[in-house]
């Protein structure tokens, strides 16, 4: 069962990117670079998506102030992703 739980963590985000990237135009405003918004899809998907979502609901289109805050919780999410990998298989 962990490793079920484990697995919808870490499809989650992803697929939130894809049905985001499908029916809307937020990530396209957001991230300029195709290859930016493939790195953050493959390696940060948390990260990403919360730019991402924070970047367009935010005022002015720009992430600011707690907003930044988010986006580091994110971050310490998708790397407590890899870690509790390498973690399980030792």
């Amino acid at each position: 069962m962990p490793c079920l739980i484990a697995l919808f963590a870490l499809i989650g985000p992803r697929i939130a990117l894809v049905f985001t990237w499908l029916f809307s135009d937020m990530i396209s405003r957001a991230i300029d670079s195709w290859i930016v918004a493939i790195l953050g899809f493959l390696l940060l998907p948390w990260t990403t998506l919360a730019y991402v979502v924070f970047y367009d609901v935010g005022a002015g289109r720009e992430v600011a102030g707690f907003e930044w805050f988010l986006v580091g919780l994110a971050f310490v999410a998708d790397i407590a992703s890899y870690v509790g990998g390498r973690r399980a298989r030792d």
